[in-house]
Protein backbone atom coordinates (compact mmCIF):
# COMPACT_ATOMS: atom_id res chain seq x y z
CA UNK A 1 0.00 0.00 0.00
CA UNK A 2 1.38 3.41 -1.19
CA UNK A 3 2.29 5.97 1.37
CA UNK A 4 -0.67 9.04 1.21
CA UNK A 5 2.04 12.15 1.20
CA UNK A 6 4.07 10.29 -1.32
CA UNK A 7 1.23 9.77 -3.59
CA UNK A 8 0.94 14.18 -2.56
CA UNK A 9 4.09 14.91 -3.20
CA UNK A 10 4.33 12.75 -6.28
CA UNK A 11 0.84 14.80 -7.30
CA UNK A 12 2.52 18.53 -6.65
CA UNK A 13 5.16 17.33 -9.15
CA UNK A 14 2.81 16.56 -12.32
CA UNK A 15 1.00 19.74 -11.34
CA UNK A 16 0.48 21.48 -14.55
CA UNK A 17 0.00 24.88 -13.35
CA UNK A 18 -0.94 25.99 -17.12
CA UNK A 19 -4.07 24.21 -16.31
CA UNK A 20 -4.71 25.81 -13.20
CA UNK A 21 -4.31 29.38 -14.63
CA UNK A 22 -7.75 31.48 -13.01
CA UNK A 23 -9.10 28.37 -10.82
CA UNK A 24 -10.15 28.74 -7.54
CA UNK A 25 -10.94 25.18 -5.96
CA UNK A 26 -11.08 22.99 -3.13
CA UNK A 27 -11.16 19.16 -4.08
CA UNK A 28 -11.10 16.79 -1.18
CA UNK A 29 -9.90 13.76 -0.58
CA UNK A 30 -11.50 11.75 1.97
CA UNK A 31 -9.74 8.29 2.04
CA UNK A 32 -11.41 5.53 3.71
CA UNK A 33 -8.41 3.66 5.16
CA UNK A 34 -6.58 7.06 5.85
CA UNK A 35 -6.69 10.33 6.45
CA UNK A 36 -8.66 13.32 4.75
CA UNK A 37 -6.74 16.16 2.45
CA UNK A 38 -7.55 18.41 0.86
CA UNK A 39 -6.08 20.24 -2.21
CA UNK A 40 -6.18 24.00 -3.02
CA UNK A 41 -5.49 25.06 -6.64
CA UNK A 42 -6.10 28.48 -6.99
CA UNK A 43 -4.34 31.29 -9.72
CA UNK A 44 -1.89 28.75 -10.72
CA UNK A 45 -0.65 27.05 -7.92
CA UNK A 46 -1.35 24.36 -5.45
CA UNK A 47 -1.02 23.39 -2.24
CA UNK A 48 -2.33 20.37 -0.62
CA UNK A 49 -3.62 20.42 3.27
CA UNK A 50 -3.84 17.86 5.76
CA UNK A 51 -7.22 17.99 7.42
CA UNK A 52 -11.15 18.54 5.64
CA UNK A 53 -12.15 21.58 4.37
CA UNK A 54 -15.93 23.45 5.62
CA UNK A 55 -16.69 23.80 1.63
CA UNK A 56 -14.90 21.67 -0.77
CA UNK A 57 -16.35 22.14 -4.51
CA UNK A 58 -16.33 18.24 -4.72
CA UNK A 59 -15.13 15.24 -2.44
CA UNK A 60 -13.53 11.90 -3.69
CA UNK A 61 -14.04 9.38 -1.29
CA UNK A 62 -11.50 5.85 -1.98
CA UNK A 63 -9.42 4.05 -0.16
CA UNK A 64 -5.39 4.28 -0.61
CA UNK A 65 -4.79 2.08 -3.16
CA UNK A 66 -7.63 3.55 -5.51
CA UNK A 67 -5.84 6.84 -4.84
CA UNK A 68 -2.50 5.44 -5.42
CA UNK A 69 -3.55 4.06 -8.78
CA UNK A 70 -5.51 6.56 -10.32
CA UNK A 71 -2.91 9.20 -9.26
CA UNK A 72 -0.13 6.98 -10.80
CA UNK A 73 -2.33 6.14 -14.17
CA UNK A 74 -2.09 2.80 -13.17
CA UNK A 75 -5.79 3.20 -12.87
CA UNK A 76 -8.65 5.21 -14.57
CA UNK A 77 -10.29 7.06 -12.46
CA UNK A 78 -13.88 6.84 -14.23
CA UNK A 79 -13.04 3.34 -14.37
CA UNK A 80 -12.88 3.10 -10.63
CA UNK A 81 -16.08 5.24 -10.62
CA UNK A 82 -17.78 2.92 -12.24
CA UNK A 83 -16.51 0.04 -10.39
CA UNK A 84 -17.73 1.62 -7.03
CA UNK A 85 -14.36 2.16 -5.87
CA UNK A 86 -14.32 6.10 -5.93
CA UNK A 87 -17.46 8.22 -5.36
CA UNK A 88 -18.03 11.91 -5.43
CA UNK A 89 -19.71 14.09 -3.58
CA UNK A 90 -20.37 18.23 -4.52
CA UNK A 91 -19.46 18.88 -8.08
CA UNK A 92 -18.31 15.78 -9.48
CA UNK A 93 -17.36 16.98 -13.17
CA UNK A 94 -14.39 18.71 -11.32
CA UNK A 95 -13.03 15.46 -10.59
CA UNK A 96 -12.27 15.34 -14.47
CA UNK A 97 -10.72 18.36 -14.03
CA UNK A 98 -7.52 16.38 -12.14
CA UNK A 99 -6.45 14.76 -15.11
CA UNK A 100 -5.67 18.11 -16.45
CA UNK A 101 -4.11 19.76 -13.54
CA UNK A 102 -1.33 16.52 -12.48
CA UNK A 103 -1.33 14.40 -15.53
CA UNK A 104 -0.38 10.73 -14.96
Amino acid sequence: MANLLEVFEDMKGKFNSDAAAGLDLIFQFDIEDGDTYHLIVKDGACEIVEGANDDPNVTLIMDTETMSGVMSGEMDGMQAFMMGKLRAEGDMMLATKLGELFPA
